[in-house]
């Protein structure tokens, strides 16, 4: 499940980035609104978290550019609690608003409750090739072998690199998606993780022919 969050404050958008993230969602974060349109158009979201004061062009254009082309949830935040910015918003098209401040808890459990009132809490199984990963169950299956249980961690990792599946996935993208966070000292924490998802994926370990070791970061074969 991936949400695009667009928001100028940098500390706000980590950090509903990081608990998205630890929810098990992809997170798409921009910084401004023609930012938001571009990734929109380039990503397709499954739901859409904007605030509305952004330079370049105001959670209100966006909100309403997203609405003529798609009916995907949209959430707008707003530091401002005037009825009249609500009703514009709704009357945008918007689904939901948060008012600022907020937890992390309010904004997930608001996310939760649209997605399911647009029917795609629960998601469909991920899948590529023989690999299909079920994020409600934490388990993958490869071909017609029996399910095996994931972690947290492994299941994060693998679902980024099945939404990915046959491309390279930059290890820094990797590492902000399964830890909410990046440094250099972290890579090797990546790689063990790589190593204990290869254990429980690949016929030979030694030898992975599912999850390869690239030049900038790790990709999931589907051929």
């Amino acid at each position: 499940m991936k949400v695009l969050i667009a928001d100028d404050d940098a500390d706000l958008r980590e950090l509903i980035a990081f608990g998205l993230a630890q929810a098990g969602y992809l997170v798409i974060k921009v910084a401004d609104g023609p930012q938001a349109l571009e990734r929109f158009a380039a990503e397709s979201p499954d739901l859409v978290v904007l605030d509305i004061n952004m330079p370049g062009m105001s959670g209100f254009a966006v909100c309403e550019a997203i609405r003529r082309r798609s009916r995907v949830p949209v959430l707008m935040l707003t530091v401002r609690g005037e009825e009249e910015d609500l009703v514009r918003a709704l009357d945008l098209g918007a689904d939901d608003y948060l008012t600022k401040p907020f937890s992390p808890r309010t904004l997930l459990a608001r996310i939760r409750a649209l997605l399911r009132r647009s029917g795609l809490e629960a998601a469909a199984p991920l899948a590529a090739g023989r690999v299909t990963l079920d994020v409600t169950e934490h388990t993958v299956q490869i071909g017609t072998a029996a399910p095996v249980r994931l972690t947290k961690l492994e299941l994060r990792l693998l679902q980024m690199l099945l939404v990915h599946a046959g491309r390279t996935v930059n290890s820094d993208h990797l590492l902000v998606h399964v830890w909410g966070h990046r440094s250099g000292g972290d890579r090797q924490l990546l790689k063990q993780l790589v190593h204990r998802l290869r254990q429980k994926i690949e016929a030979d370990p030694a030898a992975p022919s599912l999850l390869r070791t690239a030049a900038a970061g790790y990709k999931l074969a589907v051929d």
